[in-house]
């Protein structure tokens, strides 16, 4: 089936094309508004042909998982075709008050907890091709040091070093300001007003504010209650989020005619004040408390305390990404990434992914036997996706529909997120897993070269305790009914 025909087959399911409001992407879904959420056929869209996967839980939203790169190129249709792209929209908080209660309030309170965790993914995804291309170039400089001490003297590898350097300072030096402006599009407030807050963040003023205030420690810069940077992406997400609301005050009030000189002006002399004096400096606390508490535990001097982190985190990280709920951790992975220059945790949630390789290759042999042709050429489409590091084909198209499977990759992911956070693997990014993701994985502290090959064996130990485990606990009849 060509692009064409799966976008044609999707509108059909989705009650045609004029119930759609706007059409977005990740890297494998493609995020849809639609007008009446009663006209979805949910069931009509998981047979589609090429439709890995459907998340609807939110009225008139849903997601459509294709895979990746299909994803884009659908999107780049639906563009075509004159539908608008638009960042996802906020959660209904209609309910319906004939249901139970109780239910009702657990409900509510599940709901207000993801709507947050898909809000920072709505902010920070479309980021990722940056993050994932400055966090591959700091990787690749970091083991050119370490593999040739001596690149500095010699003209081709000092420019391929600063070329590296280069790329990556583009995106991490004004990270703020990139999370200004997405968030402010998200939010609904002017983008660039976003990203000026999101810059002013990182300037030197602040420093000079903060010693006026008496503020600022001079001894451990770092430790200064107020100071450039403080408070990172969280106090921009934030930040952004009360300009919004100013914005949108002042626009109210302002006459037309001078709506574009004023507006801008007073929201951010409004915004400035608070941001700087409150929300930084309270921001700043917890961003502090996150690392250090994922410094606690990611780590620990304990390597007992490390082998449990790695495998339970690594355990759970598969439901979390059916639930499209793992996006919200680059809230966490930025907070790292901006404090201590790399990411401890994420090696070990890659190895969720390796895990359904290894429960997915068990499946396939499985399925051959049975002679289950269907399943096979399922498999044969996700898993070359699936080892490369993106894991939704595997999730949609065969673990998860098939229920055993699933839980099984998730236990064979633990086994090697225990080894990996054991040796203490840490990477400059996220968002590349599998083995794409090896030129990344070059901050832990044993050295680059080491913390890729940890990085390599825990791949190793997930893909065989994942095979293994699914072997062993998934019958051939399992599959043959799949």
């Amino acid at each position: 089936m060509t692009n064409e025909q799966l976008v044609q087959h999707i509108f059909a399911g989705l009650g045609g094309q004029t119930n759609i409001v706007c059409v977005t992407n990740c890297m494998t879904r493609l995020r849809i508004q639609v007008r009446e959420d009663n006209k979805i056929q949910e069931d009509a869209l998981c047979r589609v042909e090429g439709v890995l996967g459907v998340v609807h839980d939110r009225t008139g939203y849903l997601e459509v998982v294709v895979g990746p790169g299909k994803s884009r190129k659908c999107a780049d249709l639906c563009a075509a075709m004159g539908i608008p792209t638009a960042a996802a929209p906020a959660v209904s908080t209609e309910k319906d008050w004939h249901d139970n209660k109780a239910a009702w309030k657990a409900g509510q309170e599940n709901g207000r907890i993801r709507s947050m965790l898909k809000t920072f993914g709505e902010i920070f995804v479309p980021l990722l091709p940056g993050v994932i291309a400055a966090g591959l170039c700091s990787g690749l400089a970091t083991l050119l040091t370490q593999v040739y001490p001596g690149y500095a003297d010699n003209a081709f590898w000092s420019i391929v070093y600063n070329l590296l350097s280069l790329i990556n300072a583009s995106f991490m030096t004004y990270l703020t300001a990139w999370a200004g402006y997405r968030a402010a599009e998200r939010f609904g407030a002017t983008p660039i007003l976003g990203g000026m807050l999101g810059m002013m963040t990182t300037l030197g003023n602040i420093d000079s504010i903060a010693k006026v205030l008496d503020l600022y420690n001079e001894a451990q810069p770092l430790d200064a209650v107020l100071r450039a940077g403080r408070g990172g992406v969280l106090a921009v997400v934030l930040g952004v989020w009360v300009l919004a609301r100013i914005e949108k005050a002042v626009r109210r009030r302002i006459p037309d005619n001078l709506d574009i000189m004023f507006t801008p002006l007073i929201t951010l002399v409004l915004c400035v004040v608070p941001y700087v004096l409150v929300i930084m400096p309270l921001t700043g606390f917890v961003s502090s408390g996150l690392c250090w508490l994922v410094e606690q535990v990611c780590m620990s001097t304990n390597p007992l305390v490390r082998i449990l982190a790695g495998g339970i985190s690594a355990a759970l990280f598969l439901p979390m990404v059916a639930m499209g709920m793992h996006h919200g951790l680059v809230a966490l992975y930025t907070v790292q990434l901006e404090e201590l220059g790399f990411v401890t945790l994420y090696p070990a949630l890659a190895m969720a992914g390796a895990g359904q390789v290894g429960a997915t290759i068990a499946i396939l042999l499985k399925a051959k036997k049975v002679h289950n042709q269907r399943l096979c050429s399922v498999i044969d489409g996700a898993l070359p996706a699936g080892i490369l590091g993106v894991g939704e084909p595997l999730i949609y198209g065969v673990t998860l529909p098939m229920g055993k499977p699933f839980f099984t990759a998730g236990f064979g992911a633990a086994f090697g997120g225990a080894f990996v956070m054991a040796m203490q693997v840490a990477s400059t990014t996220w968002g590349p897993s599998g083995i794409l993701a090896f030129p990344v994985m070059t901050a832990g502290p044993s050295g680059a070269v080491l913390s890729m090959l940890y990085y390599g064996i825990g791949l190793v130990i997930s893909y065989l305790m994942g095979f293994l485990i699914t072997n062993t606990f998934v019958s051939n009849a399992e599959v043959e009914q799949a």
